[in-house]
């Protein structure tokens, strides 16, 4: 082989060298782009960005929460008949707009369903049936959840405790200022009114349909601690027309 031919020789030994580097770094350079689209492709999250409050549908109520809650609530729900369901039959109830408070109060719990099973656990023949509570854990844990408050009497509205009317009993706790349970109410069932309870108690509905319920309600037998022998359930309370 002469000196040319191996020159050249050499020269293509070299090209195809300097090919086969040049391939490769392109083909990591490929590789290396797509490295980087698949990254960037994958979404990154946002730092910077504020995480989200897992707030509750209601918020839980008490004594200084409560009037607040209920002023605003009462611009936005103006329903005032609720439909009581029980085994003795319905009883249909008109509620005042003119007692804002308890209404809104009474209206609030009936669309949580609060008064679902609960039971007229007081009976008085002649006098009141009252309702809104239970032995049952379930209601006090029910209870919980919608919060512990008190309201505070509206007896100044004209309203009296004539037979039918539908009132607010004030709390278990001794307070001056007869501040009402707001999850019991009571139903005089007194011929002729229980009127001596004007201005003790707050009357913020009355019965337009199923007084005879009340009537039947009445006549239960009870124990020394006017509690039903055999419970008196309200199986439900619903908002009606």
């Amino acid at each position: 082989m002469n000196q040319t031919s191996k020159y050249i020789g050499l020269l293509l030994i070299a090209t195809l060298m300097i090919w086969a580097c040049e391939d490769n770094q392109s083909k990591k350079k490929i590789e290396a782009e797509i490295v980087t689209e698949k990254k960037e492709s994958i979404p990154q999250p946002n730092k910077g960005a504020p995480k989200k409050k897992n707030t509750a549908k209601y918020p839980v109520l008490n004594d200084k929460s409560a009037m607040e809650f209920f002023l605003e609530y009462d611009k936005h729900h103006k329903e005032n008949k609720v439909r009581i369901y029980t085994d003795f039959g319905n009883i249909d109830i008109l509620l005042y707009n003119e007692t804002k408070f308890h209404r809104s109060n009474f209206i609030y719990l009936t669309k949580r369903e609060y008064f679902d099973r609960t039971q007229f656990y007081r009976v008085v023949p002649n006098f009141v049936i009252q309702g809104g509570s239970s032995d049952d854990f379930m209601i006090a844990k029910r209870r919980k959840r919608i919060g512990k408050y008190l309201l505070p009497p509206d007896t100044k509205r004209g309203f009296s405790h004539k037979r039918g009317a539908v009132s607010m009993p004030s709390s278990e706790i001794e307070n001056a200022y007869k501040l009402a349970s707001p999850y019991q109410f009571f139903i005089v069932q007194q011929q002729g009114g229980a009127l001596h309870l004007d201005g003790e108690y707050t009357v913020f509905g009355e019965v337009i349909s199923g007084m005879d319920v009340v009537d039947k309600i009445a006549q239960v037998e009870t124990d020394e601690g006017e509690w039903p022998i055999k419970n008196v359930y309200i199986d439900k309370v619903r908002i009606i027309d």
